[in-house]
């Protein structure tokens, strides 16, 4: 039996439901091996094939989605065509709802959303994508390994072409702050403590607020290509900026704030949007 790898095949950003930390942005990093016959090309599956058949299925089943584990208790679905309605009652105190297109949300049989979980549903999809001289897929999925401070961040940009104007999905980003040309590592903690599973919401998407069971939530809502987008989260999870929520809209936002602080200094933010990308802004 012949076998087939590709490491870092792609990065899955996403979002998923938790009982008790709510919305959760996610990134993992999807390295691949296939195991097999060689075909009349003396290929086990031709490289460009992987990165398009394999990524593809994987992208399509997780990326810049809303994940839901359909076995976790109190969950509350209606799916009417192309249209589905999701809302679940935290144990942390508020209410998650989720009112959007079937394509911005992937329910999994499962009562959690791990990597220990997800693996096995992920090797099954892609093993039937495959062509039959392939005998076994196996997935790998890993975090980034960040030595310093991160964030777990969901958003949607309603402007946007493609899958990022889905109301939730998002992403786990480590933050580079520099104060003067040198590292500042605990205004970064500060940041990324501020910013924990924390929904990053435009001021001019936001529906109204109000209160469930007296915890005060705030209302997201919009219009983009893909459909009508709506989404209900605890106010103390949220965090609005006067602006889109792009990756360079968000460093922006940083680095003035922290200009605003401390006028006498200079900021340089490197704030990444899940792994190896993101925007930098200096004041």
């Amino acid at each position: 039996m012949n076998r087939l790898f590709v490491d870092h095949l792609t990065v899955l950003d996403f979002s998923y439901l938790h009982p008790t930390r709510g919305i959760v942005g996610e990134s993992w990093i999807l390295d691949i091996e296939l195991a097999g016959k060689l075909d009349e090309q003396g290929m086990v599956f031709d490289f460009g094939d992987v990165k398009k058949v394999l990524r593809d299925a994987a992208e399509d089943l997780i990326d810049h989605k809303l994940v839901i584990p359909e076995e976790i208790d109190g969950l509350e679905v209606n799916n009417d065509g192309d249209r589905i309605e999701v809302a679940l009652n935290l144990q942390s105190n508020g209410r998650i709802e989720c009112k959007c297109p079937t394509s911005a949300i992937t329910l999994l049989p499962t009562n959690e959303i791990t990597i220990d979980e997800i693996q096995p549903i992920l090797n099954k999809h892609l093993q039937s994508v495959v062509p039959k001289n392939v005998k076994s897929v196996k997935v790998t999925l890993r975090e980034e390994l960040i030595q310093g401070a991160y964030y777990h961040y969901t958003h949607g940009l309603k402007k946007h072409g493609g899958n990022c104007q889905r109301i939730a999905h998002g992403h786990r980003s480590k933050l580079e702050i520099f104060t003067d040309g040198q590292r500042s590592q605990l205004i970064e903690y500060q940041w990324a403590k501020k910013w924990k599973d924390i929904y990053l919401g435009s001021k001019a998407d936001v529906v109204k607020e109000e209160s469930y069971q007296g915890t005060a939530h705030v209302r997201f809502g919009y219009e983009a290509q893909q459909g009508s987008f709506e989404l209900l989260v605890p106010k103390h999870s949220t965090y609005l900026i006067d602006t889109d929520t792009t990756v360079e809209w968000i460093a922006e936002h940083i680095a003035q704030t922290l200009k605003q602080q401390r006028p006498q200094n200079v900021f340089l933010v490197r704030c990444y949007e899940g792994v190896k990308k993101g925007a930098i802004a200096e004041r």
